[in-house]
């Protein structure tokens, strides 16, 4: 599985985004392989459509990325908590590492530097 930041994914659906080509692109090239986000990464990803009436299309949109949501796993607070003292990351980022850990990611997309630099210090290969 490779788990999808939100930055990636908010990117997708806003063609305005700086990031929206590399988005496709990169989505385009992990079309063979499951993705997945943190339950709390999707719910930042519905946000902008929520404003605009729009979450059950976007959820479609996610639907057909083939993304699944992975849920917070047991104890999960207390090893958000060690991300965050850990790394100085904000806790959305934190729920990113964390899906990625329990989901044994293969990979982890993100435009996110920070994160890109923490994963990889955690043994997970960033694209």
């Amino acid at each position: 599985m490779i788990v999808v930041d939100a930055s990636v994914l908010i990117a997708h659906f806003d063609h305005r985004d700086a990031h929206h080509s590399r988005a496709v692109e990169v989505l385009l090239e992990a079309a063979e392989d499951p993705l997945g986000a943190s339950v709390l990464t999707v719910a930042e990803v519905l946000v902008a459509p929520a404003r605009e009436g729009r979450v059950d299309a976007a959820r479609a949109v996610l639907g057909e990325l083939g993304l699944h949501e992975i849920a917070l796993g047991p104890r999960a607070a207390a090893r958000l908590a060690l991300l965050r003292a850990e790394t100085s990351l904000r806790l959305p980022d934190c729920c990113v590492l964390l899906a990625a850990q329990d989901a044994d990611a293969q990979a982890l997309v993100t435009f996110d530097d920070r994160l890109r630099t923490q994963a990889a210090r955690r043994g997970i290969a960033v694209r």
